[in-house]
């Protein structure tokens, strides 16, 4: 993995990570396009690149929710429940539709996900509460397991969801990145560890690039974050849908053909 790749790699994240448009799934295309077959070590460094820039931006939300309404943590923690048994018990089936074959047809799936957390919304009843709630992030969770899939975005998965389930935007787009920061720093650090006791030391990317591809997501994330949940914050998500289906079109007619 040469340097310039790490600095390539570091800005494809930190401009597809805020998007519901699968960060994973550019990082892929971006590692094809450079020639790089591996390389989990240096997703990670951009992942926690966009996670940093992330908790810098949602920090007032991070400290108001950890010291001022403990409770809602556990919406997070329930959130999170599905992810386990998803990533232990269909790790043969993530295996398969990893292949980059079949990137293009997941990106149209991600569109397709869009699409319908735009024309469906079902009526929320005002009275549901704290019952209520949980049903809700229980399902938000359960759908951003598909996120699993390289292609399939986690964002778009979750925000799809809760609009589905009546959430309105600004709610929706602030649980999922929230979400997001256990989300992905857990899954990190067990993607670190299993990469790191499978991989011989001389394998293991010079830390300059690791270093380099952290420093290039997080400084260009800060600039791009506020931005993007902004945008996403109104509502409207059909060009993201498209951008998509577009892509994975093109995707699965290269790949296929």
């Amino acid at each position: 993995m040469s340097f310039f790749a790490s600095f390539i790699l570091g800005i494809v994240q930190a401009l597809t990570e805020f998007l519901p448009i699968s960060s994973s799934a550019h990082l892929k295309i971006a590692k094809y396009i450079l020639g790089q077959e591996s390389g989990v070590l240096l997703d990670l460094s951009c992942h926690l690149g966009t996670l940093g820039a992330l908790i810098v931006y949602l920090r007032k939300e991070i400290f108001h929710i950890l010291f001022q309404e403990p409770k809602k943590m556990i919406f997070f923690f329930l959130a999170m429940i599905p992810l386990i048994p998803v990533y232990f018990l269909l790790r043969p089936l993530r295996e398969y539709v990893s292949e980059i074959h079949l990137l293009g047809f997941c990106m149209i799936g991600t569109g397709g996900i869009l699409l319908a957390g735009q024309s469906f919304c079902m009526a929320r009843s005002k009275n549901e509460g704290f019952m209520g709630k949980i049903r809700d992030v229980l399902m938000i969770g359960t759908l951003q397991s598909a996120a699993l899939i390289p292609g399939i975005s986690r964002s778009a998965s979750t925000i799809s969801c809760a609009r589905i389930l009546g959430w309105d935007a600004k709610e929706a787009v602030r649980f999922s990145f929230l979400l997001s920061i256990p989300t992905v720093l857990g899954g990190n650090l067990w993607e670190f560890m299993k990469a790191t006791a499978s991989t011989h030391k001389e394998a293991l990317p010079p830390i300059l690039h690791l270093v380099t591809s952290f420093a290039i997501s997080f400084i260009i994330g800060l600039f791009l974050v506020g931005k993007a949940i902004s945008w996403l914050e109104k509502g409207n998500l059909k060009p993201c849908a498209w951008y998509c289906i577009t892509l994975g079109t093109i995707l699965s007619i290269y790949f296929n053909l």
